[in-house]
């Protein structure tokens, strides 16, 4: 079986300043994590400001379209350029909020690739999907578009992160053996495609992750690390993170 690398994202969503720009990178290069991938996901104002050795960052969302008349959107060109490694794509807030639909979640996916950009492919369902027992039909379908639209080489440089939408700000919680469940189930979807890339493709878990609870979730076989909201905004928690996932 191939090791995959384990990987941790902080995703600060509309979050930062100057300043913890600046404590996130000092306190992080002074901390090196040696078999682990960091990447620091910032508003992408704050993008240029990151000069950093020991992590990567990487953009909250990307056009689909190329430079040209889109008012307020961010092409793979421009995050290329402000020294973005990684793009997240889909995610919850998105999907929810600026209705984006599988198949453009897809094609922003392909867009990151053509700009040498490593998308992080948001995957997940609402606490009624889960309820009605559809997770598994759900996620597939959210996957299905991205089969459908990059091919197995294009694929192989993606990175899935699992995200249940329902256990994120609400109070409620997925316990390590349900977030387990839905990457085994992704892992064997990737498979049914392909095994090796199934083999070698990364799956993050996005949901609550903390430093109490990082090491039981990260000792799961198909989590490969995390994509981490509110505590990737606190230093010291995103380092215990950090350090769990080693």
């Amino acid at each position: 079986m191939i090791k995959r690398t384990p990987m941790v994202a902080g995703n600060w969503k509309m979050n930062g300043s100057r300043s913890l720009v600046e404590s996130f990178v000092n306190t992080l290069n002074d901390r090196p994590f040696n078999g682990l991938d960091v990447v620091v996901c910032p508003p992408v104002g704050y993008l240029s400001f990151f000069v950093a050795e020991c992590f990567s960052v990487g953009g909250q969302d990307i056009s689909d379209q190329d430079n040209g008349a889109h008012t307020g959107d961010i092409s793979g060109e421009i995050l290329t350029e402000l020294g973005a490694s990684y793009v997240i794509v889909g995610h919850s807030e998105r999907r929810e909020n600026h209705g984006e639909s599988n198949e453009l979640v897809a094609k922003k996916a392909l867009k990151a690739l053509d700009n040498n950009l490593i998308p992080i492919i948001c995957v997940g369902e609402s606490l009624k999907v889960r309820e009605d027992n559809k997770v598994n039909e759900f996620v597939g379908k959210q996957l299905a578009a991205v089969f459908d639209t990059l091919s197995s080489e294009q694929l192989s440089r993606c990175i899935i992160a699992y995200e249940p939408i329902w256990a994120i700000g609400t109070g409620k919680t997925a316990s390590p053996e349900q977030a387990q469940e839905v990457h085994a189930f992704i892992r064997q979807t990737l498979a049914d495609n392909d095994k090796s890339l199934a083999e070698k493709t990364r799956v993050l878990y996005g949901g609550s992750v903390k430093p109490d609870n990082a090491s039981q979730l990260f000792a799961q076989p198909d989590i490969d690390g995390g994509l981490i909201g509110g505590a990737s905004l606190k230093t010291e928690d995103f380092i215990a993170i950090c350090q769990a996932a080693i």
